[in-house]
């Protein structure tokens, strides 16, 4: 019988491991650097270079370990091929086959939002419930989904790209994406920022956020909790924008609980209720009273779920 499970979130810097009991105990984690180089060639052997010594050095064998479960930054098809991993240089290959020959361990692969999203459901924000939507409020806005304890991945992997779901017509910036209008442009930390640039501009209402050298969305829900018109304005906006947003996806997928991470989310419970109370305005009748919850695995949802994959 397994005793252990080993998770993997595999990021642009640093890559986290952690190891876990099976009942969701994370007895160590540890990170190395994402070496990128000849088309992020290294990064898995790393890895399992990385597992099999923290192992060693805990006494632990490998028949004591069920696997590992590791999140990647792009869409990962159910098969463990991932498509396109940008931000690693990777192109299109199994990586779940790749990274058991180097291990001698069973690995099981996700999108990183996915695999966040599944851990705050295991031991997070989301626990106790088993159907969740995950919405990653950082540079970009991220997102995962998941129905009866089961991530919903979708066939090419991006299940639960809600970051790029259009919300204004008339945009004349691009998204990362390459499309304009979407989500992620107006509710990500740097889309909040964008839009207080904007406001400063075209508006003539005294604020605090004019004398800030560099804004960032901290000082804006600061300043709105603070009652500065202009900030409580965009908190407004953003709020209206991600309740109107995450409305349209209750009528798809009907959660018990959407679980709000990332760095914005510290703005706590300000940034709950002027989005609950947005979704609730425009939500169809049966989902009004899905919950709110904040995350609480910060930067160790991704290990969390990765060990929650394996497991199954």
């Amino acid at each position: 019988m397994a005793k252990y499970a080993v998770g993997v979130d595999i990021g642009g810097t640093t890559v986290k491991i952690g190891i876990f009991t099976v009942e969701g105990e994370l007895l160590t984690k540890w990170e190395i650097p994402t070496r990128k180089d000849e088309g992020g060639a290294y990064i898995l052997g790393d890895v399992a270079a990385s597992i099999d010594e923290k192992l060693k050095e805990n006494s632990m064998d490998k028949s004591e370990v069920a696997g590992i479960g590791m999140g990647v930054p792009g869409p990962v098809k159910q098969d463990g091929t991932v498509l396109k991993c940008v931000n690693l240089g990777w192109g299109i290959f199994n990586v779940e086959d790749e990274l058991s020959k180097l291990s001698g361990l069973p690995v099981k692969a996700g999108n990183d939002a996915n695999m966040a999203a599944l851990g705050e459901m295991w031991q997070g924000g989301g626990k106790g419930y088993t159907n969740i939507v995950m919405v990653t409020l950082g540079t970009g806005v991220g997102g995962g989904i998941i129905l009866d304890g089961k991530m919903l991945a979708g066939v090419n992997g991006a299940g639960g790209e809600i970051g790029h779901i259009q919300v204004k017509d008339d945009e004349t910036e691009t998204c990362g994406c390459g499309k304009k209008g979407c989500l992620e442009q107006y509710t990500s930390a740097t889309g909040i920022v964008r839009q207080a640039k904007i406001a400063l501009n075209t508006t003539d209402k005294p604020s605090k956020l004019r004398s800030v050298q560099y804004i960032s969305a901290k000082e804006i829900f600061d300043a709105a909790k603070e009652g500065d018109e202009l900030a409580n304005d965009l908190v407004e906006a953003h709020g209206e924008c991600l309740g109107r947003a995450l409305a349209q996806i209750a009528a798809t997928v009907d959660p018990e609980a959407f679980v709000i991470g990332g760095g914005v989310s510290k703005a706590g419970q300000v940034l709950i209720d002027t989005t609950s109370r947005y979704f609730v305005k425009y939500a169809f009748h049966a989902c009004r009273n899905t919950k709110f919850e904040l995350a609480t695995l910060g930067n160790d949802a991704g290990i969390y779920g990765g060990a929650k994959l394996i497991l199954g």
